[in-house]
Protein backbone atom coordinates (compact mmCIF):
# COMPACT_ATOMS: atom_id res chain seq x y z
CA UNK A 1 0.00 0.00 0.00
CA UNK A 2 1.24 3.28 -0.99
CA UNK A 3 0.11 6.45 1.06
CA UNK A 4 1.28 10.06 0.35
CA UNK A 5 1.46 13.01 2.94
CA UNK A 6 1.38 16.31 1.78
CA UNK A 7 1.99 19.49 3.52
CA UNK A 8 1.23 22.82 2.78
CA UNK A 9 2.73 26.27 3.47
CA UNK A 10 4.95 27.49 6.67
CA UNK A 11 5.07 23.96 8.32
CA UNK A 12 8.77 23.87 6.83
CA UNK A 13 8.97 26.17 9.86
CA UNK A 14 7.29 23.70 12.20
CA UNK A 15 9.80 23.54 15.91
CA UNK A 16 10.47 27.33 15.75
CA UNK A 17 7.05 28.79 14.52
CA UNK A 18 4.27 29.42 17.37
CA UNK A 19 5.44 26.20 19.11
CA UNK A 20 2.42 27.10 21.55
CA UNK A 21 -0.05 26.65 18.86
CA UNK A 22 2.14 23.83 16.99
CA UNK A 23 4.42 22.52 19.56
CA UNK A 24 8.13 22.27 19.11
CA UNK A 25 8.60 18.87 16.79
CA UNK A 26 10.59 19.76 13.51
CA UNK A 27 8.82 18.86 10.34
CA UNK A 28 11.85 16.43 10.04
CA UNK A 29 11.05 15.07 12.96
CA UNK A 30 7.66 14.33 12.41
CA UNK A 31 8.55 12.84 9.13
CA UNK A 32 10.38 10.72 10.82
CA UNK A 33 7.69 9.58 13.45
CA UNK A 34 5.36 8.69 10.17
CA UNK A 35 7.59 6.60 8.21
CA UNK A 36 8.24 4.35 11.74
CA UNK A 37 4.63 3.87 12.16
CA UNK A 38 4.39 3.63 7.66
CA UNK A 39 7.02 0.90 8.15
CA UNK A 40 5.21 -0.89 11.26
CA UNK A 41 1.89 -1.19 8.81
CA UNK A 42 3.76 -1.95 6.21
CA UNK A 43 3.36 1.11 4.12
CA UNK A 44 5.35 2.82 1.55
CA UNK A 45 5.35 6.68 2.25
CA UNK A 46 6.12 9.27 0.49
CA UNK A 47 6.35 12.72 2.02
CA UNK A 48 5.88 16.48 0.45
CA UNK A 49 5.69 19.71 1.53
CA UNK A 50 5.63 23.27 -0.29
CA UNK A 51 4.50 26.50 0.41
CA UNK A 52 3.10 27.32 -2.90
CA UNK A 53 -0.45 26.44 -4.12
CA UNK A 54 0.47 25.48 -7.64
CA UNK A 55 2.68 23.16 -6.83
CA UNK A 56 0.68 21.48 -4.01
CA UNK A 57 -2.12 21.14 -6.50
CA UNK A 58 0.41 19.56 -8.68
CA UNK A 59 1.31 17.14 -6.03
CA UNK A 60 -2.51 16.50 -5.81
CA UNK A 61 -2.56 15.61 -9.37
CA UNK A 62 0.07 13.25 -9.35
CA UNK A 63 -0.91 11.00 -6.84
CA UNK A 64 -4.03 9.23 -9.27
CA UNK A 65 -2.25 5.75 -9.96
CA UNK A 66 0.51 6.28 -7.37
CA UNK A 67 -0.49 6.35 -4.22
CA UNK A 68 -3.80 4.32 -2.48
CA UNK A 69 -4.42 7.08 -0.15
CA UNK A 70 -3.14 10.69 1.81
CA UNK A 71 -2.53 12.58 4.48
CA UNK A 72 -3.32 16.07 3.81
CA UNK A 73 -1.85 19.18 5.95
CA UNK A 74 -3.17 21.69 3.99
CA UNK A 75 -2.43 24.42 6.70
CA UNK A 76 -3.57 27.94 5.98
CA UNK A 77 -4.86 26.19 1.98
CA UNK A 78 -7.24 24.36 4.51
CA UNK A 79 -9.54 27.62 4.77
CA UNK A 80 -9.23 29.12 1.21
CA UNK A 81 -8.35 26.97 -1.76
CA UNK A 82 -10.38 26.05 -4.34
CA UNK A 83 -8.19 24.92 -6.63
CA UNK A 84 -6.56 21.90 -4.08
CA UNK A 85 -10.32 21.07 -3.74
CA UNK A 86 -10.98 20.52 -7.48
CA UNK A 87 -7.77 18.77 -7.65
CA UNK A 88 -8.72 16.07 -4.72
CA UNK A 89 -12.25 16.32 -6.33
CA UNK A 90 -10.47 15.15 -9.35
CA UNK A 91 -8.12 12.39 -8.75
CA UNK A 92 -10.61 10.82 -6.34
CA UNK A 93 -7.83 9.51 -3.25
CA UNK A 94 -8.68 8.61 -0.31
CA UNK A 95 -7.58 11.18 2.29
CA UNK A 96 -7.52 12.02 5.89
CA UNK A 97 -6.98 16.22 6.30
CA UNK A 98 -5.07 16.59 9.32
CA UNK A 99 -4.07 19.59 11.65
CA UNK A 100 -1.37 19.65 14.49
CA UNK A 101 -3.88 22.22 15.92
CA UNK A 102 -7.16 22.32 16.76
CA UNK A 103 -8.55 24.63 13.85
CA UNK A 104 -12.04 24.28 15.26
CA UNK A 105 -11.15 26.27 18.40
CA UNK A 106 -9.36 29.18 16.76
CA UNK A 107 -9.98 31.82 14.74
CA UNK A 108 -13.68 32.15 13.24
CA UNK A 109 -11.67 32.15 9.82
CA UNK A 110 -9.72 29.29 10.50
CA UNK A 111 -12.64 27.16 12.11
CA UNK A 112 -14.15 26.07 8.12
CA UNK A 113 -12.09 23.94 6.16
CA UNK A 114 -12.87 23.62 2.08
CA UNK A 115 -11.72 19.74 2.00
CA UNK A 116 -13.41 18.42 4.99
CA UNK A 117 -16.56 17.08 3.25
CA UNK A 118 -14.55 15.18 0.56
CA UNK A 119 -11.88 13.58 3.43
CA UNK A 120 -12.81 10.10 4.85
CA UNK A 121 -11.93 11.92 7.96
CA UNK A 122 -10.34 14.42 10.20
CA UNK A 123 -8.01 14.66 12.48
CA UNK A 124 -7.29 17.91 14.86
CA UNK A 125 -5.54 18.74 17.65
CA UNK A 126 -3.34 16.43 18.78
CA UNK A 127 -0.26 17.68 17.40
CA UNK A 128 2.36 14.90 15.71
CA UNK A 129 0.57 12.22 17.09
CA UNK A 130 -2.45 12.94 14.77
CA UNK A 131 -0.03 12.21 11.46
CA UNK A 132 -0.66 8.58 12.90
CA UNK A 133 -3.62 8.52 14.21
CA UNK A 134 -4.85 9.48 10.62
CA UNK A 135 -2.42 7.19 8.71
CA UNK A 136 -3.44 4.46 11.35
CA UNK A 137 -7.62 4.92 10.26
CA UNK A 138 -6.86 5.71 6.46
CA UNK A 139 -4.31 2.09 6.24
CA UNK A 140 -7.49 0.25 8.30
CA UNK A 141 -10.28 1.97 6.31
CA UNK A 142 -8.29 1.07 2.89
CA UNK A 143 -7.81 -2.59 4.42
CA UNK A 144 -11.47 -2.79 4.78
Amino acid sequence: MRIAVLNGPNLNLLGTREPEVYGRTTLAELEQLVRAEAGRLDVTLSWFQTNHEGAFVEAIQGLRGQADGALVNAAAFTHTSLALRDALLAVRVPFVEVHLSNIFAREPERRHSRLADLAVGIVAGFGPQGYLLGLQALVAKLRG
